[in-house]
């Protein structure tokens, strides 16, 4: 889908932000909703009739809940229904899954299910909950992720933040969540998503973003559905609720919260997954073999590798390899030679490097271990360059192509990386480049970039122009 400025805007600053590790997410009901997780006046239906009255007639929904507990002396009822709705099984969704597989170590919800965390810890994250104040004086050793429970959680429900009561004591009860909040607004960028903005407790939500951020105001993001004439009864009463809207966006302006308008929800995951594979094209996956270096010298073959990661690394990306023969030492010391020169302490983030086992006798075949081995190497990747590709057959002791580094690029493709085969090299990598040549658009997309790819395929060109020409795609390829 096309993009319009500001939603062009949000991709660069929010992609930027999410690699300086500068990112958060705060999650409303609309996140948790397409799951099968209910809204705030669908939990509150049965009390509502309790007291008479008509949830689809109610406003202030924070009302109707102190209602019910004044009128039934206590709050079992609601304590009830937040376990019985909050508890039953449900999907996770789209949405879900990509946010967790971000690095983002920051997640503050109003939300009462435990979606988020559990959607984290399903991609191998560790979580450190926050759901009561007692639980933000320690912090759980080696988490990748805090999840914040603003309004607490169904698996408390007594605590959980629902009635007038509850919002009134907020400051003396939770004052912690509010000093957490108010650090991290200042000092990271917010992607708020699943808010309608007619949530009951949202104004709360925004008063507190306002005094806690006074003149330290940092600029945030929102999704926000366009008003459609369609979902209307007459002209005036669309032209009425674009009003509204107008005045909504404007209002929200005053908080840091830039409105990024969208025409369907599901315009959000395409968004989210365009953030998710920006994100992931700063991890390189280099792919390479060689028992034979063609019309290259050894000398040049290992002089090049080296030469290919350590200008990854100094264009600041990382370099993901699983130490393929022949060449792949060279990859993993050019990577370390630039990360040690350059004084970098996050060897381990910039750098993975990933040998295969070369014996196994287990269950699993080798050659189904190295799939599932490859899988995952490749599941967090958004470029993938082939060099080389070849090995020696052990029966007829020939040169033949690179059977795995065919699986790279088949997975690598499936997981929506795009390839950087340079021909150049010989072997497999120049099947993989003319293959990438003749569907140019299935495989990259992206016409200005294909002089570029030609280029690539040039045996005439120096190691020094090759790599050139690889670090200007990539380069680009951040851009768009």
């Amino acid at each position: 889908m096309k993009y319009d400025a500001s939603i062009k805007e949000f991709l660069r600053t929010y992609v930027k932000e999410i690699q300086d590790s500068n990112a958060a997410i705060f999650a409303g009901a609309g996140l948790s909703r397409p799951a099968g997780h209910v809204d705030w006046k669908d939990l509150l239906r049965d009390v509502a009739e309790d007291l008479q009255l008509d949830i689809d007639q109610e406003a202030d929904l924070i009302a109707v809940a102190q209602y019910h507990v004044n009128e039934f002396n206590g709050r079992n009822k609601i304590n009830q229904v937040l376990i019985d709705e909050f508890t039953k099984s449900v999907s996770i969704t789209e949405n879900h899954k990509i946010l967790s597989q971000l690095p983002i170590d920051t997640y503050w919800t109003t939300n009462y299910d435990q979606l988020i965390e559990s959607t984290l810890e399903a991609t191998g994250k560790k979580v450190d909950k926050k759901i009561t104040s007692e639980n933000l004086t320690y912090s759980v050793p080696g988490s990748d992720a805090k999840v914040y429970k603003m309004h607490g959680d169904s698996s408390l429900p007594h605590d959980a933040v629902l009635t007038k009561d509850d919002y009134e004591g907020y400051d003396q009860k939770r004052e912690i969540f509010s000093t957490a909040l108010r650090g991290d607004l200042v000092s990271k960028t917010f992607l708020f998503i699943g808010f309608s903005f007619d949530d009951p407790n949202l104004s709360q939500i925004l008063s507190k973003i306002r005094i806690l951020l006074n003149t330290n105001t940092r600029t945030h993001y929102c999704f926000m559905k366009k008003i459609d004439i369609n979902e209307y009864k007459n002209e005036e009463e669309f032209l009425y609720a674009e009003i509204k809207q107008d005045l909504k966006i404007k209002d929200l302006k005053r908080y840091g919260i830039k409105v990024l308008l969208v025409d369907n929800y599901s315009d959000v995951t395409d968004i989210l997954h365009h953030v998710s594979s920006l994100v992931k094209r700063k991890n390189i996956f280099v792919s390479g073999s060689a028992s034979d270096y063609g019309r290259w010298s050894e000398t040049q073959a290992f002089e090049f590798s080296t030469l290919l990661s350590r200008s990854l690394i100094k264009s600041n990306n990382n370099v993901v390899s699983g130490f393929g023969l022949g060449i792949g030492s060279c990859i993993i010391s050019g990577a370390l030679e630039e990360l040690y020169s350059s004084q970098n302490n996050k060897v381990e983030e910039r750098l993975k490097c990933r040998p295969f086992p070369q014996v196994t006798t287990g269950q699993i075949s080798k050659s189904e271990l190295w799939t599932k081995y490859r899988k995952e190497m490749l599941s967090n990747v958004g470029i993938a360059i082939f060099i080389f590709g070849n090995k020696i057959d052990m029966k007829t002791k020939k040169v033949i192509g690179a059977s795995g580094m065919n699986e790279e690029f088949k997975i690598s493709i499936e997981n929506g990386a795009i390839p950087i085969p340079i021909g150049a090299t010989g072997f497999t990598s120049n099947e993989l480049w003319q293959e990438v040549m003749k569907d140019f658009d299935k495989y990259v997309g992206i016409e200005k970039l294909k002089p570029l790819y030609n280029d690539l395929g040039d045996d005439t060109k120096t190691p020094e122009e090759l790599i050139e020409t690889v670090i200007k795609i990539i380069s680009q390829l951040a851009k768009h």
